[in-house]
């Protein structure tokens, strides 16, 4: 990459300008040395900036020598990739330009000196706009693969529900079935009672093997909920989103059941505040009592007024079926408030996810 990059940068001197014979090899280890940073880009990308940038104003010595192109770019890609302390990249870049104008042969006046403040600004703005674009893109890829997998982990509930109703109550019917006539039978055919017998054992065993089977589907199928709460606001935080999650009251775990709708509850907020509201900063309280479970996601961002999308409603009937309640509007003083409660005492309805 360093010997392409030299060789371009040539190549774009001597098409500027023709420069006698002794001038080339000056030329060549200035072009050389200006692209040597490259290497260390990815690793040290102020550094390697700083380092072309000053190789730049040795390349001063060669008029027409366009070294300061290598620099430029290499501030753009340190704005792209640095993500702490930007504002040290900004500063560096303006004044790397500002001093390259000042030893120009011609004179600075207050129009000159602004327009190499600009051409300061302009690759760092460039490089954050690049960085802020590859990050709201990963940010759209995680939303769409958590989507992917509720979308999974809800059909997949949704099958466990159909099996049981279906396998469970035909199994439970042969079991009736064989008990009956067993009792009608009342010992009088002692082969038929065997027989009757092992087949109302055999279905209850099944029964039970296919319940617990089908447990494990629904647990493996969606997250446990409050435990991986955090998991899920760091892979949905950037640095221009900033999740917190907050908890108080015991620190006993919470039922299966309780503990998914709440983590779903969450999860469906959280991607509607990155994905629609333009928040900077979501605030998640979960408040955990003996009773029930209050859940609260705050964000700073635009309050979504108009009719009630599937998100929301979905959210409502998880509380729902719980026996909770959800509200979601404009907050009291800005952004938009989701808040729900969810019993623990109530027993989990059949069939929640």
């Amino acid at each position: 990459m360093v010997v392409v990059a030299s060789m371009v940068l040539i190549a774009v001197t001597l098409l500027e300008k023709r420069f006698p014979a002794p001038a080339l090899p000056v030329v060549a280890a200035l072009s050389v040395a200006g692209c040597l940073p490259v290497l260390i880009w990815r690793r040290l990308p102020l550094t390697a900036a700083v380092l072309s940038a000053g190789v730049a104003l040795f390349g001063l010595v060669v008029p027409g020598w366009p070294g300061r192109l290598v620099a430029t770019c290499l501030f753009c890609a340190a704005a792209a990739h640095r993500s702490r302390r930007p504002w040290l990249v900004l500063v560096a870049s303006v004044a790397w330009v500002v001093f390259y104008g000042t030893l120009l042969p011609q004179s600075i006046g207050a129009a000159t000196l602004t327009d190499l403040i600009v051409l300061g600004v302009a690759p760092v703005a460039v490089g954050r706009m690049l960085r802020l674009h590859a990050e709201r893109a990963a940010q759209a890829a995680r939303l769409d693969h958590a989507e992917a997998m509720r979308a999974l982990a809800e059909e997949r509930a949704g099958l466990a529900r159909d099996v049981h109703d279906s396998v469970g109550h035909h199994l439970t019917a042969i079991r009736i079935q064989a008990t009956a006539t067993r009792r009608a039978l009342r010992g009088r055919t002692p082969a038929a009672d065997k027989t009757l017998g092992t087949i109302a054992d055999l279905s209850s065993a099944a029964l039970e093997e296919v319940r617990a089977l089908l447990d494990t589907l629904r647990e493996t199928s969606a997250e446990p909920g409050q435990e991986d709460l955090d998991e899920l606001a760091a892979r949905l935080s950037t640095p221009h989103l900033r999740i917190s999650v907050h908890r108080t009251g015991p620190g006993t775990p919470l039922p299966p059941g309780v503990s998914r709708t709440v983590y779903r509850i969450v999860q469906e907020a959280l991607t509607n505040a990155a994905r629609h509201s333009g928040a900077t900063e979501v605030d998640v309280r979960i408040r955990h009592s003996r009773a029930a479970v209050a859940v609260s996601i705050a964000d700073n961002g635009h309050a979504r007024a108009g009719a009630e999308g599937r998100g929301i409603r979905g959210m409502r009937d998880r509380a729902l079926r719980h026996g909770g309640t959800l509200t979601a509007g404009p907050g009291p003083r800005h952004g938009w408030l989701v808040e729900a409660t969810v019993p623990i005492d109530s027993p989990s309805p059949k069939g929640v996810a």
